[in-house]
């Protein structure tokens, strides 16, 4: 029993790239706890919202896990997208599926670590955020305070949130407007711009 669930735990799945120069292809993710792969559907709706941004655009995944988002955006024409991930084998994921994609350390960057302290460590400016946190852990707050305090968006930048629809209120930076928002039963999308 303990051996099977062992199994369980270290098995791969699949992500599949919906879009871009890598449209259809499937790369391998862990199956590790908390772990939520945005879904097809929720990832064709982002992309579709983001059409005219990506192309050329630095973008930050903040919470990796299986880089669904970055590596879509990378498909379509971001420049360089820089992923934190907490797990260390998760990390190791993304930088094996970064090498198979053939992107360099500086289109695909992959730093592990807690996402809340790699955000005060590293500064950097970006033309996308994604911010998609395991599920009931009050990440999104933090995250956003941070971006926010370290001045990683300027005007214009995007910010994309996906959270548990019974999430708390965010407070947002007064210059954050909501321009796109899409929700399921269980799930929250919204897109901001920085004005």
């Amino acid at each position: 029993m303990t051996r099977a669930r062992k199994q369980a735990n270290s098995s791969t799945g699949s992500i599949r790239i919906i879009g871009g120069s890598h449209r259809g292809r499937k790369l391998p993710v862990l199956n590790a706890e908390g772990l939520r792969p945005t879904t097809d559907r929720t990832k064709e709706t982002l992309f579709n919202w983001l059409m005219m941004d990506v192309q050329g655009a630095h973008c930050l995944d903040c919470f990796a896990g299986a880089g669904s988002l970055g590596f879509e955006a990378l498909s379509r024409g971001a420049k360089s997208v820089t992923f934190m991930e907490l797990d260390k084998l998760a990390s190791k994921q993304l930088q094996a599926n970064a090498t198979l994609l053939k992107y360099d350390q500086e289109s695909a960057r992959v730093l592990q670590g807690n996402t809340l302290d790699l955000l005060k460590r590293d500064p950097m400016k970006v033309d996308i955020v994604f911010i998609d946190p395991p599920f009931q852990q009050n990440l999104v707050q933090p995250c956003i305070e941070l971006i926010h305090a370290q001045e990683l968006v300027k005007s214009g930048s995007k910010i994309y949130i996906e959270r548990e629809v019974n999430g708390n209120l965010m407070q947002l930076p007064d210059s954050w407007r909501l321009i796109k928002d899409k929700s399921t039963q269980q799930v929250s999308a919204q897109l901001f711009v920085v004005e």
